[in-house]
Parts: C-alpha cells; structure tokens; sequence
C-alpha cells in the first residue's frame, strides 16, 4: 500500500534567532516491508549548509545550518512511502528466557547486534522493579517469546489511558507507570522498560499512523502527529514490532521513519540555536493512503 506523508513542523520565536544548527530524523528508512518511492525536505529559511548522513542506528539524518536571522523556523516533508503487509506471526517462538541468555551470550551476529538494545538509555531504565513487576504476569516460566510479548502489550493498552495532558517528554518511565496515562511515546517508553527489565532488547520505534483509513477502517490512536511504537528481538524472525496505543502488530498503517534506544535517538528536529528567546511549537501531520501524489517544481 502506497501512502503519502505530510509533516509540518514550525518554531515560532519571540525573538530573532541569529544562527540555529538542527539535526532531522524526517526521512523515512528502507526495512524490509518498506521503500521510500519519492521524498522531499523543504526548509525555510533555506540551509547555508545541509548534510544527509546515516546514523549509528541506520537511519537517515539531516543536518543543517541557518545563518540568516530569523523569527520562525519551517520545516516540511513529504514523502510516498509504499508499505507492504507484515508476515504472520509464528504458531510457536522460543521461550523468552532462551532469548535473554542466547543475546547476553552473543551467540550469533543477529543476537550480539540486538544486544546494544538491552541496556539502559536516557529514557528507559533497566533497573526498574516497577516495570519487572508489571511484566511478569505476562512471561511466565518458558512461555514463547512472541505470545508474552504480544500480551505485554495488549495489557499496556488495557491498562493505561491515552491522555495527550498527563505526561511531557521528561516524565520518567516510573511516574508514567503510577499514573497510568500518557501518549504514544510514554507507551513505548514503559513496554520497553518492561521488556529490558527481563533482560531483553528492546527498540524504539518512530513513525507515523494513516490519519485517513480507508472506508470502514477505525482510525488508530496517536495518528495527528508523529507515532512511536516498539520491536522486540526474536531469533530467527527478527524484530518484532508492536504498538501498545493500539494493542496491535504493525502493518500496512504503520510508516517507520527511524529507530533507537529511545525517543532521544530518533527526536524528529533536534538542535541549538543562538537567541529566540520563548518559543511555540505547531506540529502537524498527514498521512494518506492511496497514489503517490504528482512530483512538484
């Protein structure tokens, strides 16, 4: 399925700012369910410098350098995006605790890569008995790693209401859990807390949802800005992916735009700037489906 993505971000300062340098996570990365078929990056005031590298994690950045003072920064990307379905989930998986000690062992290239996932990050605690004690009723001695996993998340669904007002990126993984809300970001935050916990790896996700299903689809939780959801590391299938805001395995819906450790990984604009003073943020994002719309310019 083919799909066209609109995300517009605006910084508007109370005062000029002199020079600014921003890092961008806005172009989508090729999986294997995925290719990137048109893309544009449309940035005003225009880039004295921009600079497309790959990251540590593989996916696409932008760095630019804007020397012309300013009083607003725009950014816009657009992209078609052709999603492919996901395969089915497998009948059986190996049990979780034979994933932990064959990754903590490093006992093929797959496992010793998945393995920089299993550790702390600046947003996601590994030591956190709170989230251990959330998991477990769900990874019970043995139990498959996909069947635990995917019952993680619906009860992270279940049990946490989604409320744009509770939480701010800074609210800690531990406060999320006594509070039981948040967005899609907290969501990701706490199933990732509960999956390192037991010593699995665990990434995060970011992307975006279809903002207009077609007839007869619902619409998904989470899809009026950029989504986060997360992938779970099973031996021979790969990474797993699972989005607990909507207690579901993504698929054709779902657009991957980069992956990491956390949200600080793949933070769509990041950056410093001299000057500005107070500042508002407008964000806003499209997705639809069906042909990719006529290339312009």
């Amino acid at each position: 399925m083919i799909h066209h993505v609109v995300h517009v971000t605006e910084y508007l300062y109370s005062e000029r700012v002199s020079t600014s340098h921003h890092d961008l996570h806005l172009l989508p990365r090729s999986t294997p369910t995925q290719r990137c078929l048109r893309e544009e990056l449309e940035i005003a005031p225009p880039p004295a410098m921009r600079r497309e590298r790959t990251d540590d994690f593989g996916n696409r950045c932008t760095y630019v350098e804007i020397h012309e003072p300013h009083n607003n920064l725009r950014v816009t990307s657009r992209a078609d995006v052709d999603v492919a379905p996901p395969a089915p989930l497998p009948a059986t998986s190996a049990p979780w605790e034979a994933v932990r000690e064959a990754v903590r062992a490093g006992a093929d290239a797959d496992a010793r890569a998945a393995r920089a996932y299993a550790f702390a990050s600046p947003h996601v605690p590994t030591s956190s008995a709170a989230a251990r004690a959330y998991a477990l009723p769900s990874f019970a001695a043995g139990r498959g790693i996909v069947e635990a996993a995917r019952e993680l998340t619906t009860r992270i669904n279940k049990d946490f209401v989604y409320d744009s007002r509770a939480t701010t990126i800074a609210t800690p993984v531990e406060e999320v859990l006594k509070l039981r809300r948040g967005v899609c970001q907290d969501f990701a935050h706490v199933e990732l807390a509960c999956l390192r916990a037991l010593g699995l790896p665990a990434r995060y996700v970011s992307g975006y949802l279809v903002t207009r299903p077609p007839p007869g689809k619902p619409r998904l939780v989470g899809a009026d800005a950029s989504h986060a959801w997360v992938a779970v590391f099973v031996p021979a299938l790969g990474w797993l992916p699972l989005d607990p805001t909507n207690d579901l395995v993504p698929g054709e819906q779902h657009i991957t735009v980069a992956w990491g450790r956390d949200y600080s990984d793949v933070t769509p604009v990041r950056g410093v700037i001299m000057g500005g003073g107070r500042h508002d943020l407008w964000v806003s994002v499209d997705v639809s489906p069906g042909e990719p719309a006529p290339a312009t310019g």
